[in-house]
């Protein structure tokens, strides 16, 4: 094997969940993969786990990362964390294809999503607030008379 060849690392036959997901680069962070699990973003096979909780090969692995949620099917059990090339040998991407229209439509979308009164108001909102307060429609104007 050459240097630039990359390695899979040893791996066994279980480990834990929140190693797993920032070992095949799902969460940049081991913690921010522990916040994910304890808001319950992440069920193993449709049930909510802790932290602590052991994987094993097989089992599928649902994240919540909105506006859709990734399905992962565990090949390799891996707590050390690997580079991209070699994610297709930790899990196998099962997420239907539901998913991923959705998020186009998201991002097509922009931000129409955003509720009302949050942020800045938009050009168009701009537009009917200084119509709103046009001071000749209340006949402000009138006092100079």
């Amino acid at each position: 094997m050459s240097e630039n060849t990359p390695h899979m690392p040893k791996f066994g036959t279980s480990a834990r969940i929140d190693k797993w997901l920032w070992a095949a680069r799902v969460y940049k962070t081991r913690s921010m993969a522990v916040d994910a699990i304890k808001n319950n973003r992440v069920t193993i096979d449709g049930t909510a786990v802790k932290p602590s909780h052991i994987i094993k090969e097989g089992d599928v692995i649902s994240v919540r990362k909105l506006p859709i949620t990734y399905s992962f099917k565990v090949i390799a059990c891996i707590e050390t964390r690997v580079g991209a090339k070699l994610l297709p040998q930790v899990y196998e991407n099962v997420t239907p294809a539901e998913e991923y229209e959705k998020l186009e439509m998201s991002r097509i979308s922009g931000f129409i999503d955003r509720q009302r009164g949050t942020g800045r108001p938009t050009k168009k909102e701009r537009r009917q607030l200084d119509a709103f307060t046009d001071p000749l429609m209340f006949g402000w104007d009138d006092e100079e008379d």
